[in-house]
């Protein structure tokens, strides 16, 4: 697929989904760009007693920040979809228009979902 946006602000969540799964060696990298225009970044959380997906995190820590709303997100992982669950927490804070990129661990996008 080819670069599903035009938009460097879209550009910019992939490239740091992509950068924060590198950096710490995490399955998924996350980013969501809050409705100011402020970025929140995350990685998969898996400890023994705790485990949080990339993007589950990244709303997390917006919400966490004071964020009212998400415009976008991207996920950088090998899954091949979002999990409904992580789609329902983007829903919770963006709404029903919020797209989703989801890219491979080198930050290609793979698809788009609209929550």
């Amino acid at each position: 697929m080819s670069q599903p946006t035009d938009s460097p602000e879209d550009v910019k969540i992939l490239t740091l989904a992509r950068t924060t799964r590198a950096r710490v060696g995490a399955p998924e990298g996350a980013a969501v760009r809050d409705t100011t225009g402020r970025t929140y970044t995350a990685a998969t959380v898996e400890l023994d007693s705790l485990r949080i997906s990339a993007l589950g995190l990244a709303v997390a820590m917006a919400v966490s920040s004071g964020a009212d709303g998400v415009e976008a997100a991207a996920v950088a992982t090998e899954a091949s979809a979002v999990t409904d669950t992580d789609l329902a927490a983007v829903r919770d804070l963006g709404g029903s228009d919020v797209r989703v990129f989801l890219a491979d661990p080198a930050g290609r996008p793979q698809q788009v979902v609209t929550t």
